[in-house]
């Protein structure tokens, strides 16, 4: 009778492994910040502060998915002059378009963890294809709170041209480097 529930309890324990898991970016250790040009002379560096979304991994079939929605109202260069530039219609328009998204269309792993997405960026109402690179994806149980938690690093560039952002252009380079740090929290 003991070798059955073993068994049986082990099969679970392998049942649960297979399925995919659910996980909540943290807010409070995941911001997207990116760098642009200032007219050839240097690189400036600014981030969001505030961001939501969702991962799922599916470690045995190597499949996930990522949607992340990001206040665009909450861009910080450390210069409220040029935060509130950015903010207006000449860049982000965030009036009119307050949230951006990326939602992937795949997840690709390398062995076991993910390395790179393939997904959809959608800013100022426009939606392109934008390639992100994962490194150092990492999981853990959280020492205070008792549950899986994932981070990495994630980036990928973009030219804001593509979503309309043309303000300075072509004295200001459209390419817009990405650097996010994420932290993910295994949902109960």
């Amino acid at each position: 009778m003991m070798k059955k529930i073993l068994l049986i309890s082990t099969l679970a324990t392998l049942a649960n492994l297979a399925q995919a898991q659910n996980y909540n970016l943290d807010p409070s250790h995941t911001y997207p910040s990116f760098e642009a040009d200032h007219m050839g002379l240097s690189k400036w560096s600014g981030k969001f502060t505030r961001t939501s979304g969702t991962v799922v991994l599916d470690h045995n079939a190597k499949t996930g998915a990522l949607d992340v929605k990001i206040d665009a109202t909450s861009v910080d260069f450390g210069n409220a002059a040029l935060d509130q530039h950015v903010r207006s219609a000449d860049f982000l328009n965030v009036e009119k378009f307050p949230v951006i998204t990326y939602k992937s269309r795949a997840i690709h792993f390398a062995g076991n963890k993910p390395a790179s997405a393939d997904g959809d960026l959608t800013m100022m109402g426009v939606t392109k294809p934008v390639h992100l690179t994962i490194n150092n994806f990492n999981c853990l149980i959280h020492p205070r709170l008792k549950r899986e938690i994932c981070g990495a690093e994630v980036v990928g560039e973009f030219q804001r041209s593509d979503f309309g952002m043309n303000f300075g252009l072509p004295t200001f380079s459209p390419t817009i480097k990405l650097s996010v740090q994420v932290e993910a929290i295994k949902a109960e």
